[in-house]
């Protein structure tokens, strides 16, 4: 049985007719080998073309670096964070790097939570994608031995971090019900402390105002980011009989959990009451009736934190500070006019 060629850099350097010397230069990023845009690019595609790959070992005895990166991710069940993971695992590929999966939970408190990071401390980097109090995953991360890039949030006195842009989300989706005729609109945000809930919470309230409607806080309840969140919000509000008739969910999941609570109510979709979730997945399509919401670059955030931690251990920036626009609203069939307003 034959066996598998090993490629090796000597067979990228001759593919390029370079020296070896300078083919492993390029392929490792040294900023400082000087070749031309032309024999760079031969370089690139010669190991493209071989399939070539880097051996990882040798390369961290060279530079005392293991050339792995670790993500820290609270929830892989929620369909938010596996998007990320995929976006950020091809970047780091593409780069010669390995990434090493940590799922921190919910650690609650500093000392759990530094424990869930330290247990990927022998990467090069770290992207951190958790929804633990921001103190406390500041405090944490102040601890942490190796750069880090902060997923999904800021955090105060912490500068590198990569967000989607919140306001405008949460501004989209409520003016998308506000076109439909609607003017009581609950929300159930996020944690209201915490920045994406905030910034949700601000661009619901921006939209409302850009119509001439007087915010009402009654309308808002805190559901986090789960399905039982998102049960538990509506229950309240439709507790409190605030007469509202369209939702803007923080997330997918939250509104899924408010879906849940409403078919078993008795109230109808979208007839009776509209919704739109902030993020999109493929749950979003399976829900009844399918889920309107506004998509966010999920892959691009992990692809583009990735890049930015490399960019930062390879010394060629020194900060990495990025807010990814949203993609586009998806309408589906949970939104219609309100009943008074239909012809």
């Amino acid at each position: 049985m034959p066996t598998a060629r090993v490629v090796t850099l000597a067979h990228v350097a001759a593919a390029a007719g370079v020296n070896a010397s300078t083919a492993s230069k390029v392929l490792n990023g040294d900023a400082a080998v000087r070749v031309g845009p032309d024999t760079r690019a031969r370089i690139l595609a010669a190991a493209k073309a071989l399939g070539y790959r880097p051996n990882a070992l040798a390369r961290g005895l060279r530079t005392a670096r293991s050339h792995m990166l670790g993500i820290a991710v609270p929830q892989l069940e929620n369909p938010v964070f596996p998007e990320i993971i995929l976006g950020a695992e091809t970047a780091a590929r593409e780069r010669g790097y390995s990434l090493l999966i940590s799922h921190s939970g919910e650690a609650d408190g500093d000392a759990r939570l530094y424990e869930a990071l330290a247990a990927v401390s022998r990467v090069d980097g770290l992207l951190v994608a958790t929804l633990e109090d921001e103190a406390v995953l500041a405090s944490a991360l102040a601890r942490s031995t190796v750069p880090f890039v902060v997923i999904n949030r800021k955090l105060e006195g912490i500068a590198n971090h990569v967000v989607f842009d919140s306001f405008a989300a949460a501004r989209v989706a409520t003016e998308h019900l506000l076109s439909l005729g609607h003017r009581r609109i609950a929300h159930l945000a996020g944690r209201t402390e915490g920045y994406n809930g905030t910034r949700r919470l601000a661009g619901y309230r921006a939209a409302l105002e850009a119509a001439g409607l007087v915010f009402d806080p009654s309308l808002v309840v805190a559901a986090g980011y789960t399905v039982e969140g998102g049960e538990a919000a509506i229950r309240e509000l439709l507790g409190r009989g605030a007469g509202f008739t369209g939702i803007v969910a923080a997330t997918v999941l939250t509104a899924a959990g408010a879906m849940k609570v409403l078919h078993a109510t008795g109230l109808q979709l979208p007839s009776q009451m509209s919704i739109v979730g902030i993020h999109d997945a493929a749950i979003a399509d399976m829900l009844h009736p399918p889920l309107t919401t506004v998509r966010l670059p999920l892959r691009e955030m992990g692809s583009v934190a990735t890049h930015g931690l490399i960019d930062l251990l390879e010394g060629r920036i020194g900060q990495v500070e990025c807010t990814l626009p949203i993609e586009r609203l998806v309408a589906r069939q949970s939104c219609a006019a309100p009943l008074g307003s239909r012809p």
